[in-house]
């Protein structure tokens, strides 16, 4: 994905900022990058000078660090490797997580139901093995599949909100919330940086963009979305207020014994997906963008397009069955809204 205010570029690999100001003792515009989530996150930022726009970025990385504790899959002390190795000893208790953890989940559950679960936080036994496998170069053994997905169905998660409980059915389940961890936590550092009078920023997270108001003098962020094949023109988006996540395989891939996979896990098979396919979602907050672009990713396109609008959210579906055929695009009525004119 690529970033832009309207119509100067500044080169931030994965994607592209530019700024501009305006006439009257404009802010000042300010950069910010850190590590967190396995990827590299930027935030942008106009500010009256240096020092306030430091103190809001490190607050706002400060609290994405935070949820980062509560919601990682890669470390064993966080809240939900924590709430999952419980499981393992005592399986089918409920126990009590933070108002975080339990909202994350819950609105991971709701799109896992709209999905039919093409879109699935119980997924993490599969993403284990898928991970070994894109490594290795090795597909997982079919019993080895077999034995992960009996763990993997967002029913068997009960959540009672009433008590801020949590109860996995199973013993050996694992939570992943890599599909929609990065959004949630992109609205929350937004939220940070409104807290601290930023009015208009980016949060920028791979392939997860959140923003608030527009720059100044201009209507929108621009966002050019990555083409299904390299060489092709980008889309151009311009957004203020939203969430835009693009899902594709134009970087992550491996082939395996000379097929293409995706790095984007079908929960139906337990393998990366094959052919070509990019998605992407324009929504009100990231968490949700995050979410129904990994679910856009998966199901037929007709029926994504029904379950983003469901979510009064916009889509883009580019996919390319096999190198040579033609693209076939699905993308629901307003999304040409959001393009630049």
């Amino acid at each position: 994905m690529r970033i832009s205010q309207l119509f100067s570029v500044f080169t931030v690999y994965p994607v592209l900022f530019s700024f501009a100001s305006s006439a009257a003792e404009p802010p000042q515009r300010f950069e910010f990058p850190s590590v967190h989530m396995g990827t590299e996150w930027r935030i942008a930022l106009y500010a009256a000078d240096k020092l306030a726009a430091e103190k809001a970025s490190k607050a706002a990385f400060a609290r994405v660090a935070e949820l980062e504790r509560v919601m990682s899959d890669y470390k064993n002390d966080s809240e939900l490797m924590t709430l999952c190795l419980a499981n393992d000893e005592k399986p089918g208790e409920a126990r009590k997580v933070s108002t975080e953890l339990f909202d994350v989940l819950e609105k991971a559950n709701r799109i896992a139901a709209a999905s039919e679960g093409a879109f699935d936080p119980t997924v993490g036994p599969l993403v284990k093995l898928w991970r070994t496998a894109r490594k290795t170069k090795q597909l997982p053994e079919v019993k080895e599949l077999a034995a992960a997905k009996v763990l993997v169905g967002f029913g068997m998660m009960k959540l009672d909100a009433k008590e801020c409980t949590i109860a996995l059915a199973k013993p050996g389940m694992r939570l992943d919330l890599g599909g929609i961890g990065k959004g949630y936590a992109a609205d929350a550092a937004l939220k940070v940086l409104k807290g601290q009078g930023i009015v208009s920023a980016l949060v920028a997270a791979s392939g997860d963009i959140t923003v608030s108001d527009a720059p100044p003098g201009k209507p929108g962020w621009v966002v050019d979305i990555a083409p299904l094949d390299k060489g092709e023109a980008p889309r151009r988006l311009v957004l203020a207020n939203a969430s835009v996540s693009t899902s594709g395989d134009l970087f992550q891939f491996v082939e395996i014994q000379g097929v293409r996979y995706s790095h984007v896990l079908d929960p139906k098979t337990g393998l990366g997906l094959t052919g070509r396919r990019s998605a992407t979602v324009i929504a009100k907050e990231g968490w949700l963008a995050d979410s129904l672009t990994k679910a856009a990713s998966v199901m037929p396109q007709e029926n994504a397009m029904k379950v983003v609008e469901r979510f009064k959210s916009t889509m883009f579906v580019a996919v390319k069955d096999k190198e040579g055929a033609k693209v076939v695009v699905t993308q629901t009525k307003n999304f040409a809204d959001y393009e630049a004119k």
